[in-house]
């Protein structure tokens, strides 16, 4: 969906004066069509203070009408690395600040997640990716990383823990232009579009 389609969608709120606020935000927007939460709809905003345990059960369960999981905005009073990347690998595809949610950055957030983009506040960027590489898990890949081969993994997780380029090729013994082609080929053929992306990819197919 191109950012000038209008999207729809619904609100999924801890509490309704968390609702109205963000309602009032998102009614004067053409390109936002607000739907009742059983409608169908193309992205779900969940609003909320804080990322608590029934803000991540909210994301866990959020579906769309088919069953399937939603694409979903979270809107929060507030946000720390600890509790975005709970809630990316509950599902969440962007963050915004309460503050920050009006129409204009509603708009971008929710073609963004559309788009099967992720989109973080920039403060929160690189303490995100470094608390996911502290936080690297023994465990046994999603199916998702199958795709990847061994080099291509190795390439992405440096990505998503915040390296850069250079690094990544000193670390891996490559040289600068291996890595840089590695992660076209990656980018290409998985759509990912920044570094926040590459986070939120590597979280959800358990590479970090």
């Amino acid at each position: 969906m191109s950012n000038g389609a209008c999207a729809r969608v619904r609100i999924v709120a801890v509490d309704q004066v968390l609702e109205a606020g963000l309602r009032s935000a998102i009614e004067p927007d053409p390109h936002l069509e607000l739907v009742p939460p059983d409608a169908d709809h193309d992205v779900t905003v969940v609003v909320a203070d804080v990322i608590d345990d029934a803000t991540l059960e909210l994301l866990r369960t959020v579906r769309a009408p088919d069953g399937s999981a939603a694409e979903s905005v979270l809107v929060a009073a507030v946000l720390d690395a600890p509790g975005t990347l709970a809630a990316i690998r509950a599902g969440a595809s962007a963050f915004l600040l309460r503050r920050d949610a009006g129409a204009d950055r509603l708009r971008i957030a929710a073609h963004a997640a559309l788009n099967g983009d992720c989109v973080l506040p920039p403060h929160l960027l690189d303490a995100v990716a470094k608390m996911a590489g502290e936080l690297q898990s023994p465990a046994p890949a999603a199916p998702g990383a199958l795709a990847l081969s061994v080099r291509e993994q190795e390439v992405l997780r440096r990505v998503a823990d915040g390296h850069e380029t250079a690094d990544i090729a000193a670390d891996l013994a490559y040289s600068v232009r291996t890595v840089t082609g590695i992660m076209h080929d990656i980018t290409s053929r998985l759509h990912l579009r920044n570094r926040a992306h590459a986070v939120a990819y590597a979280l959800r197919v358990g590479l970090i």
